[in-house]
C-alpha cells in the first residue's frame, strides 16, 4: 500500500508550513519511543512521521514530491536525497527534529529562554491607610511605619564580606538556568545554586548572610493630596523590599481607606448629608446651620413649603477636587421631622389650622384623591 506524507502528518495538500510543523509536533509526541517504550509499531510510526516531515518541510523536495508522486520520488525521481536511512536518524534529521522540540519547549515556559540574571529586584509592597473624611478634605502628610527588607549597611547590599567576591557560578556556567536530559528532552530550570543570579558569593557578609538584605522597621513620610478618594494607592518609588545582592528596591503602594463619617456620605467630589427639621421650618421656610468639614458652619436656607427628600444644592461645599482648586458641591436632603406627644392645646391649634386649610395648600395630596375619586366614577 502506497505511504502519503500527507496523510501521515494528518494534513491536507494545501496546508501551510505553519500547519505542518503543528501536526508533525502532535504526532511525533504521540508517537515518540521515550513515551511508547518497547511499543515496536510506535517506533516505526515515528520514523514515518520525521520522513514526512523532512520532506514537506522544504519547498523543493514538497514541490518534487507532488509532482513526481510518493513511489517515483522515494525512488529517486524528485529530490529525495537521504530522506530517511535504516536504523535511525541521520545528523540533518536529528538536528531540525531537536530545533522543533526546542522551540516546543520555549512555548510551553513562557517565550524565549531567560537571559542571565545580575541580581533580583525586591518585591513591591501594600500598606493600607485609613483616615477620616475630615482628614481626605484637607490632606495631610503622614508617617508610616512598616517592616521590610532593607539594604545591609556592611556591604552595601551586595552581600559579600569585601564587597568584591562574586563569582560566576560553576552548576550553570553564569547563565542562571540549568538543564538536564530526560531522554529525549533538555529540561530547563533556574538554577538552584545561584537562585537564577548566574553569581555565587566566595566570602558572604556575616550580617546578612550574603543576602545584601536585613529585615527591620522603615519609616517614610507621606503626602495625602486633598480630595483624595476611596481605595486610591499612592505609589512611592523605591520603599519597598530591597532586592538581592544588590538588585533594585520595589516600590511600596499605600492603599487608602476613608473612615465612615456620622454626617456626610461622598459621592465622587460631592457630599451629601441627610438634615431633619421642623414641619414648621419646611413650611414657613428658615435657615439652618450644619457643620463643615473646613471646621466652619454652613447656612443652609430652607424655602418655604419644602417637602419631604427635597434636595438643596449648595455649589462649592463639596470636596476639593485633585490637582484642582474647585470643590464639588455639598448636597442637603431634607427630612420633616411630624411632632409627637402633642399637648392639648398643640392639637386644638393644628385642628384650627386644618380648618382654615384650602385645596391650594396641599396640592399633591388633593390631586390624589381627585384621581381617586375619577376612578371610582369611571
Amino acid at each position: 500500500m502506497s505511504v502519503d506524507y500527507y496523510q501521515t502528518l494528518g494534513v491536507s495538500k494545501d496546508a501551510s508550513q505553519e500547519e505542518i510543523k503543528k501536526a508533525f509536533r502532535k504526532k511525533a509526541m504521540e508517537h515518540h519511543p521515550d513515551r511508547n517504550q518497547g511499543d515496536k509499531n510506535a517506533e516505526k510510526k515515528f520514523k514515518e512521521v520525521n520522513e514526512a516531515y523532512e520532506t514537506l518541510k522544504d519547498d523543493q523536495k514538497r514541490a518534487a514530491y507532488d509532482r513526481y508522486g510518493h513511489d517515483s520520488y522515494k525512488s529517486g525521481g524528485g529530490f529525495n536525497q537521504g530522506a530517511s536511512h535504516e536504523g535511525g536518524f541521520h545528523p540533518g534529521n536529528f538536528s531540525d527534529f531537536s530545533d522543533v522540540f526546542g522551540s516546543m519547549f520555549e512555548d510551553l515556559m513562557g517565550g524565549a529562554r531567560r537571559p542571565q540574571y545580575d541580581n533580583t529586584k525586591g518585591s513591591d509592597l501594600r500598606y493600607n491607610l485609613n483616615i477620616t473624611l475630615e482628614e481626605a478634605y484637607h490632606g495631610k502628610e503622614q508617617q508610616i511605619k512598616y517592616h521590610t527588607g532593607v539594604e545591609c549597611n556592611d556591604c552595601d547590599g551586595k552581600g559579600s564580606k569585601d564587597k568584591d567576591s562574586h563569582m560566576k557560578c560553576m552548576n550553570c556556567g553564569g547563565s542562571g538556568r540549568s538543564r538536564m536530559q530526560q531522554g529525549f528532552f533538555v529540561v530547563e530550570k533556574t538554577c538552584g545554586a545561584c537562585s537564577g543570579t548566574g553569581k555565587v558569593i566566595k566570602n558572604p557578609c556575616r550580617s546578612c548572610g550574603g543576602q545584601g538584605r536585613l529585615e527591620k522597621q522603615r519609616t517614610i513620610n507621606v503626602t495625602i493630596p486633598k480630595g483624595i478618594e476611596e481605595g486610591a494607592k499612592i505609589r512611592v518609588p523605591g520603599a519597598g523590599e530591597a532586592g538581592v545582592m544588590g538588585g533594585k528596591t520595589g516600590d511600596l503602594y499605600i492603599v487608602v481607606h476613608i473612615k465612615k463619617h456620622n454626617l456626610y456620605q461622598r459621592y465622587d467630589d460631592n457630599l451629601i448629608c441627610e438634615i431633619p427639621i421642623k414641619m414648621t421650618t419646611a413650611a414657613l421656610g428658615g435657615t439652618i446651620e450644619i457643620p463643615g468639614l473646613d471646621g466652619n458652619m454652613i447656612k443652609v436656607s430652607v424655602p418655604g413649603g419644602s417637602q419631604n427628600a427635597d434636595m438643596l444644592r449648595l455649589k462649592g461645599k463639596g470636596m476639593p477636587i485633585i490637582k484642582k482648586t474647585s470643590h464639588g458641591d455639598l448636597i442637603v436632603k431634607i427630612k420633616i421631622e411630624i411632632p409627637t406627644k402633642l399637648t392639648k392645646k398643640q392639637k386644638e391649634l393644628l385642628e384650627e389650622f386644618e380648618k382654615e386649610c384650602k385645596n391650594e395648600n396641599h396640592p399633591e395630596s388633593e390631586g390624589f384623591f381627585s384621581k381617586i375619586k375619577n376612578f371610582w366614577a369611571k
